[in-house]
């Protein structure tokens, strides 16, 4: 089993910038890929960023390219997303995710992933 602990979110001004940070425990880090997915409102969860295990792949939403950076530090079993120019409509939970896998794959779909965190909300005011 797997456990994931976000944290980080909070209350922003549009503008403004958090850090998202995930700790997982409980399984190596080493072997998964780690994702940021978000759920707003009244809407379907939607991918946000992604991180290969390795680090050498990564991939983000249209919508957030260029303001969002997913890092991880595999001796700390962590995974954060840096967040910038945050936006009112970057508003929702912010949930991390984990892909296990013997590929180096940075997926995108979040039916792929066997295990979630509780989620962290943002929320940005205008």
């Amino acid at each position: 089993q797997v456990q994931l602990v976000e944290s980080g979110g909070g209350l922003v001004q549009a503008g403004g910038s958090l850090r998202l940070s995930c700790t997982a425990s409980g399984r190596t880090f080493r072997r998964a890929a780690m994702a940021w997915f978000r759920q707003a409102p009244g809407k379907e969860r939607e991918f946000v960023a992604v991180i290969s295990w390795s680090g050498g792949s990564t991939s983000y939403a249209d919508s957030v390219k260029g303001r969002f950076t997913i890092s991880r530090d595999n001796p700390k079993n962590t995974v954060s997303l840096q967040m910038n120019s945050l936006k009112v409509e970057d508003t929702a939970v912010y949930y991390c995710a984990a892909r296990y896998s013997y590929t180096d794959y940075a997926e995108t779909n979040s039916r792929e992933y066997d295990y979630w965190g509780q989620g962290t909300r943002v929320t940005v005011s205008s």
